[in-house]
């Protein structure tokens, strides 16, 4: 069983991902965040490096799609290929930040890939307001991220409540987590784990 958990940056994806691993025994399958090679350098030029960027997001996703094949352990997925690509891609090429030529080459190595692939069995989106958003990235302190636009993070869960407005490639779970704080209060987490549970049901009932 693949389940992933999507959400804009700061929502708290990581967290969750590690909390439902040790919770449900899951195998957790985190973003490439602190080695990525790009990361620092698109921050402070997002123009220069949109493209490098997302094409490293979008092979790294892809490659961990691939190995679930061969896994025999239920993953939990720490953000899908599907975000880079109607998220991430489509807002830096909307706000100028990727030329037309880099996009449509994005666009046709994201198209060839999804042809073998399966999108998650649940996706887990984790709904957040920019307040919530700029106090967890401030509170985790990563240097990189302290030049991140207000403007940019309200862009992406602009992208983000569209994206799922329209979500219909498998089951899919919405979490206010604007007032919850799972990761220290045992009574918000598991109150995200009964959601989850009445979902997995209707999956194994399906099936």
């Amino acid at each position: 069983m693949h389940i992933a958990v999507a959400g804009n940056i700061g929502s708290g994806k990581t967290t969750l991902t590690k909390k439902l691993a040790a919770h449900y025994g899951w195998r957790p399958e985190y973003e490439e965040v602190d080695h990525n090679p790009y990361l620092e350098d698109f921050y402070s030029d997002m123009s220069r490096w949109s493209f490098h960027l997302q094409v490293y997001f979008l092979n790294s996703r892809y490659m961990q799609i691939l190995n679930l094949r061969d896994e025999k352990h239920d993953v939990v997925q720490d953000r899908t290929i599907y975000e880079d690509a109607y998220i991430f891609a489509k807002n830096l090429y909307e706000s100028g930040h990727m030329s037309e030529r880099d996009y449509n080459s994005y666009l046709e190595l994201f198209s060839g890939m999804t042809r073998f692939i399966q999108p998650p069995d649940l996706l887990i989106y984790l709904k957040a307001d920019i307040p919530k958003l700029v106090k967890q990235i401030s509170n985790r302190g990563r240097g990189y991220e302290s030049s991140i636009r207000i403007d940019y993070l309200k862009n992406l869960n602009d992208y983000y409540n569209r994206w799922i407005d329209g979500y219909s490639q498998g089951k899919l779970l919405i979490v206010d987590v604007n007032s919850l704080d799972y990761e220290n209060n045992p009574e918000d987490f598991s109150s995200i784990i009964n959601q989850i549970d009445l979902e997995l049901n209707g999956l194994f009932t399906v099936k």
